[in-house]
């Protein structure tokens, strides 16, 4: 009898168990971004051009980088598409000049000799064909890069910011008559300044992340764990066709440590709720933040005040940052407004960081820095305010400066900012 009773209760206990919980239909947000499409052949040619003319005009011989975003953006050869490891695959383009007088990209992969077939399935835009270099795993792979390059003597070559360092050493090893350094800032804002077609997967992706948290938030429940919040995020995230989903799930003091304490936290009635989430589309980023109450939460109002002041602070450098403007002083509009209302001292992280197909990439919105916001930026505006043990407010949309100069949030087309800590 009493195995019976055990082997009822634990039916029960699992059917109950499923019912209440039943996982929510998030299918329809699907739709919203399924009318973007990706990156064009044609436009990563435009890319790789513009980048041979980049390279002819600093009088460089050669670009090269590893499988990630640049590569990315030039080649559409992402991390992805070729996992890094100690045997390099490089993506090598050179200026040419063809009989026109016009000046072209000329692309080239360096792959391991064992790896040669499967380098050649990877799907490379290039309008004159890639040129495909094996190494013998005998050889130098740098040695091997190097020649295909018309000369060594008094040449520039410029390696790819994330470019690791025992390749760029192991190039400049190799050609020891040549300079192999960093790729400049004209080199950089190629990749920084977006286009009208990165733009519009840049605001989908971005409006999709608001949509999956709003719908979330209507399964949500005082009373639940801040891990079955973040599975209510990611699962939305991926019903609306974003990969590589994550979602920061903080409640009450929790939020106060700005990357999360490693705790499953209860949701109380007076707490906020604070998710930072994104994911990506056709490989572009989103990142967006909200602190928010839930219909029946009784929040204090020092906390909503708190909530005002930071989104103040969010409006205040949207307002500021324009094309030609320092981004040290986007940081410091902010700042200053959270400084005048007494918190200075618990805003402790910079404003913001460039998107695109990284989640953080150059430039930055912080203090000390001398980078100038142009047309085609995109940037993340991340005020907060973190008091620990009590409280911690953070508010993230992203924004691009249109052509007019003018920033632009890319969540508006969903009506975000959030208006209020009760509408995210």
């Amino acid at each position: 009898m009493a195995f019976l009773l055990y082997l009822f209760w634990q039916i029960w206990n699992k059917s109950g168990t499923a019912n209440s919980s039943p996982t929510p239909a998030f299918a329809y947000l699907a739709d919203h971004c399924a009318h973007i499409p990706p990156i064009p052949s044609h436009s990563f040619i435009q890319r790789q051009d513009s980048l041979a003319r980049t390279l002819y005009s600093l009088n460089a011989s050669a670009y090269i980088a590893e499988p990630g975003a640049s590569a990315g953006y030039f080649a559409n050869l992402s991390g992805s598409h070729w996992h890094l490891s100690e045997r390099p695959l490089l993506l090598i383009v050179q200026p040419a000049v063809d009989d026109h007088g016009t000046i072209r990209a000329n692309i080239s992969i360096l792959t391991p000799a064992f790896e040669e077939t499967r380098a050649r399935l990877l799907p490379i835009p290039s309008e004159s064909g890639v040129t495909y270099t094996a190494w013998p795993e005998d050889h130098s792979p740098f040695s091997k890069t190097l020649s295909l390059l018309p000369s060594l003597t008094d040449v520039s070559i410029y390696v790819d910011g994330d470019v690791r360092t025992f390749v760029a050493d192991g190039l400049q090893k190799a050609a020891p008559k040549a300079v192999v350094s960093n790729a400049p800032i004209g080199i950089k804002r190629l990749r920084e300044r977006k286009s009208p077609e990165e733009i519009d997967i840049l605001k989908c992706v971005n409006e999709a992340t608001v949509l999956a948290i709003r719908a979330a938030r209507d399964h949500m429940n005082i009373g639940m764990r801040e891990s079955e919040a973040g599975q209510l995020i990611r699962s939305a995230l991926l019903a609306a066709g974003l990969k590589d989903v994550f979602a920061l799930t903080l409640f009450g003091e929790n939020a106060a440590l700005p990357h999360g304490s490693g705790t499953d936290r209860v949701l109380g009635e007076h707490d906020f709720v604070l998710i930072d989430c994104g994911g990506t589309l056709h490989g572009y980023h989103s990142d967006v933040t909200r602190t928010f109450a839930l219909p029946n939460s009784t929040i204090p109002l020092r906390y909503q005040a708190l909530w005002r002041v930071v989104h103040a602070a969010q409006q205040r450098a949207l307002a500021t940052a324009r094309n030609g403007t320092v981004t040290a002083s986007v940081d410091r509009a902010a700042r200053k407004l959270i400084q005048q209302s007494g918190y200075g001292e618990f805003f402790t992280h910079r404003l913001g960081h460039g998107i695109g197909l990284e989640t953080h990439e150059s430039p930055y919105l912080v203090g000390g820095s001398d980078d100038v916001i142009l047309t085609g930026h995109t940037f993340s505006d991340e005020p907060g305010i973190y008091i620990e043990g009590k409280i911690g407010v953070r508010l993230e949309d992203c924004f691009y400066i249109d052509e007019d100069g003018v920033a632009r949030y890319l969540t508006a087309g969903v009506g975000s900012p959030a208006p209020s800590p009760w509408s995210p």
